[in-house]
């Protein structure tokens, strides 16, 4: 069958830019396979080899694997090793990125960076990136799952929600999807916003995202309410996790009494707003549990709890465990 495809006529370099994609143990395959698709389109519509791409990782032989997420394994071209300064960096992780961060890689991502090599993260990666030193003083973003156990670990790094960022050579994306905005943005970069546009065009990616969108849905969307008043009742809760917020005071605040705020939680969300507000602080507290090494009585009290023992109890109610019990199942699965 003959292409329709239209060729995007662009001033070719005489050498292809190079993207070395680190693949850590447990990797996304969306926001690997998203850049990498990204990079062969914009080569097809311009007709031109304007990109290449290797894959390394944390391996030992050229014959390793590296498996992703979800169960399916990847040959590096060649294991970590000095690369060219034109070379752009680009890991890659998913889940359990504490696990995957290694000595070796944050050694060999640290010298690379020294010798001035533009460095990204993808989904998870920024942690990898942040635990090497190289986000101090810059601007970050990362999965809204790993958000809050981020601000907790690295206190020097400005992150936002953004859907990616790029900050001088270092450059971030929340996961998913958005790997698709980071590269549509360097394409369009390098070669103009016709080829980026062409390339989205043949995703069917109708809504290119920039760095001033965030990556989770608002409040009326994400909870399926859309009353003004009760979206700004939940805002002020999921900015007021340490020090929470009593329900009178979140009522005054949006112009009504503690018996109408308590009305509408419960006509639209079946519950009363003090019950809403602890099951996101210990929604929190699971996820610092989960992705960080803070002690249970940090955790305790980055959400909000005066005491270890009341956190405990609340806990245990909500998910039927204890915090030190959740802690321990999660360091068995990541010993596995």
């Amino acid at each position: 069958m003959k292409s329709n495809t239209t060729k995007i006529e662009v001033s070719a370099p005489k050498t292809a830019k190079r993207f070395v994609f680190v693949l850590l143990d447990k990797f996304s395959l969306l926001s690997f396979a998203a850049a990498v698709e990204c990079l062969r389109i914009a080569n097809r519509m311009s007709g031109a080899k304007l990109y290449e791409w290797v894959l390394t990782g944390d391996t030992d032989e050229t014959e390793d694997t590296v498996s992703c997420s979800a169960g399916a394994r990847f040959h590096v071209d060649f294991p970590l090793s000095e690369l060219n300064r034109e070379d752009v960096v680009l890991l890659c992780s998913g889940v359990d990125v504490q696990a995957a961060t290694t000595k070796r890689i944050l050694n060999w991502v640290r010298r690379e960076a020294r010798r001035g090599i533009k460095t990204g993260g993808l989904c998870t990666a920024a942690y990898v990136l942040a635990k090497a030193g190289l986000l101090d003083g810059k601007r970050a973003t990362i999965h809204w799952e790993n958000h809050d156990s981020f601000l907790e670990e690295f206190e020097d790094v400005h992150l936002t929600k953004s859907v990616f960022v790029v900050d001088g050579n270092r450059m971030t994306t929340a996961g998913g999807t958005s790997s698709i905005d980071l590269m549509l943005n360097i394409i369009a970069d390098d070669h103009g916003e016709k080829l980026a546009n062409a390339v989205a065009d043949q995703l069917i990616y109708s809504s290119i995202r920039t760095d001033q969108d965030t990556q989770r849905l608002s409040v009326p969307t994400r909870i399926g309410v859309r009353h003004p008043k009760l979206s700004q009742v939940i805002q002020m809760m999921e900015s007021n996790i340490e020090e929470p917020i009593s329900p009178s005071v979140l009522a005054k605040d949006v112009g009504m009494s503690t018996r109408q705020l308590e009305r509408l939680f419960r006509r639209y969300l079946s519950r009363s707003p003090k019950r809403y507000y602890m099951e996101l602080r210990l929604q929190k507290a699971r996820n610092l549990l989960m992705q960080t090494d803070m002690t249970v009585i940090n955790v305790a009290l980055a959400c909000g709890f005066a005491s270890p023992s009341h956190f405990s109890k609340c806990y245990r109610a909500h998910y039927n465990t204890t915090p030190y019990r959740e802690r321990g199942a999660q360091a068995s699965r990541l010993s596995v």
